[in-house]
């Protein structure tokens, strides 16, 4: 790794004299001039590579055939928020649920007001977005798996057309089948129909019919992974599924979104020390929402582990350790003025910065700020690459 410049700032450098605004004034109100005035070029198009939608519209059921309707999964508000379940149970209730849900009546938090969407985030300085899923996450693990792939198909043909209704400002994260090679191809084919540019992959992928966990390191995923490979569309991951693993008494939403902002290292290191990327690498990654300042530590400690077990190994790496990062990884950032101090050991070229609207820890509201921090963290030229060029070349937009 490169050793970070001595004028490189400090985390503390990085903060705004007033801190991050939380409570945060859930209005954006960055000037028309906010670019010049952060110092980044007027023609910038500022890109949040992290940001979410909740599905308003019953769309599977409305769109599955009526012998089929009573297995569709159900979407209704109740308390303030659009829920995802059935019979009347909805499948992301508790803590998870509150974090997911809080900012449903934000006028373009959901999937029925893109154009209050756009004009949200404009009035933010956000010109366009990926937009990942909400509650329709809990659909990873819908237990009929034919089905699973037919609510996958509503649910990427809904996202389509709203991408198609945003005209260039919103770009939507698709979802395939990871379980069977035919279904990943056929996926994958109906996504590139569609116009989507990638999709996002369960960290947790489950069980197959046998009750056996899916392990995308092995042997048998290999054909899954071949099929994502001649694909050409980039892999995302994002946090979200990792559920505290003891009960908290008190403060238990933010207990578990310390777990859920740590929960990379698992696919990280079968990436690198299983051989999916030495077996196919045309694979593109990208990890969302998990911050940046991770990476020089899992690096780190991937390549004092590959000189302490490299004789135990079954597999062993074609690269060094810091290669399959620098060639096919990026991740993406609200605030983490660590991350942005070590930028040097992790690469311009390999993060994303996002706002992660409309969620409670985004940085809607106060996105001049953290896109400041990045200018003041790297200069102008670099922060362009930041906060708007990265994702589009990840993209492919």
């Amino acid at each position: 790794m490169a050793a970070p410049t001595s004028s490189a700032p400090t985390p503390i450098d990085l903060y705004p004299p007033e801190g991050w605004g939380a409570p945060k004034h859930r209005r954006g109100h960055a000037g028309a001039d906010f670019k010049e005035s952060i110092g980044l070029p007027a023609d910038t198009e500022i890109f949040s590579a992290d940001n979410h939608i909740s599905v308003a519209e019953d769309i599977f059921y409305e769109r599955f055939p009526d012998d089929l309707k009573g297995q569709a999964p159900r979407i209704w508000y109740e308390d303030g928020a659009y829920m995802v379940g059935m019979g009347g149970k909805t499948w992301v209730g508790g803590d998870f649920g509150k974090v997911l849900m809080q900012y449903d009546d934000l006028a373009g938090a959901t999937s029925n007001n893109i154009p209050a969407r756009i004009r949200e985030l404009a009035e933010d300085g956000v010109d366009k977005e990926l937009v990942f899923p909400n509650a329709v996450l809990a659909l990873f693990h819908y237990p009929d798996k034919a089905l699973r792939e037919r609510v996958f198909r509503i649910y990427n043909e809904h996202i389509a057309s709203l991408q198609e209704q945003a005209d260039g400002h919103f770009y939507g994260v698709g979802l395939i089948n990871w379980w069977d090679p035919k279904g990943t191809r056929r996926t994958l084919e109906e996504l590139k129909a569609l116009g989507i540019k990638t999709f996002l992959l369960p960290l947790n992928p489950g069980k197959d019919d046998e009750g056996k966990v899916y392990d995308y390191g092995s042997a048998a995923m290999d054909p899954v992974w071949d099929e994502i490979e001649a694909a050409g569309l980039p892999v995302t991951h994002h946090i979200g599924e990792t559920p505290p693993k003891t009960p908290c008494e008190k403060n238990s939403t933010v207990v578990g979104m310390m777990i859920n902002v740590d929960s990379f290292r698992e696919q990280f290191a079968k990436y690198l020390f299983s051989g999916i990327l030495d077996r196919h690498p045309g694979l593109r990654i990208g990890w969302f929402e998990g911050g940046i300042a991770w990476v020089p530590t899992a690096l780190q400690d991937a390549e004092h582990l590959l000189a302490s077990y490299r004789h135990m190994f079954n597999h062993e790496p074609q690269h060094d350790i810091r290669y399959y990062w620098d060639h096919h990884m990026s991740a993406s950032f609200m605030v983490d003025p660590l991350g942005l101090a070590l930028l040097d050991q992790i690469g311009v070229e390999n993060v994303f910065w996002s706002s992660d609207y409309p969620h409670n820890e985004s940085t809607f509201g106060y996105s001049e700020k953290s896109l400041a921090t990045v200018v003041r963290a790297v200069g102008p030229e670099a922060a362009v690459k930041i906060v708007s060029t990265n994702i589009k070349n990840f993209l492919g937009v």
